[in-house]
């Protein structure tokens, strides 16, 4: 921790003698990204967030608003129905997402539309079914199952 600036001191010249005493001591040696440049997006405005913004990319998270984020919930959510094992687990994951469609259709959350209706059940049923019986008949006609060798 550096001391405090002495009272009369002009605080440019304070601050100066302040690095040129840390550059003496070895301490901006050491610094991650030391002698490299200073990356930037090139043909990119100026953004106030662009530390967060980057903080997030190499920490690996993301915000959507709620409708994008749900619109993505609900499009993983119905190729999860048409790869579950029963037809019972199909039913209660295109419910449960059915149900938050619902909520934000009556209660629309701030930014873009959700654009999403909730899905019929018996159609996803209907079409998990049919997935589900299409490798049989391959297999009954003598054609390997797709993404076979």
């Amino acid at each position: 921790m550096t001391e405090r600036k002495p009272p009369g001191v002009p605080f440019d010249s304070w601050v100066d003698k302040q690095i040129r005493d840390a550059q003496g001591r070895g301490e901006f040696e050491r610094l991650p990204g030391a002698g490299e440049p200073l990356p930037t997006e090139v043909d990119s405005t100026y953004d106030e967030l662009w530390w967060i913004k980057r903080k997030m990319a190499r920490e690996g998270l993301s915000v959507l608003p709620p409708a994008l984020a749900l619109r993505r919930e609900a499009e993983d959510a119905l190729e999860a129905a048409y790869a579950a094992p029963s037809e019972r687990i199909a039913r209660r994951i295109v419910e449960d997402v059915n149900v938050k469609i619902k909520d934000m259709m009556f209660k629309p959350p701030p930014g873009p539309p959700l654009g999403r209706k909730p899905y019929d059940v018996e159609e996803v049923v209907q079409e998990w079914r049919r997935r589900r019986a299409q490798p049989l008949r391959d297999a009954e006609d003598g054609r390997p199952a797709p993404g076979s060798p």
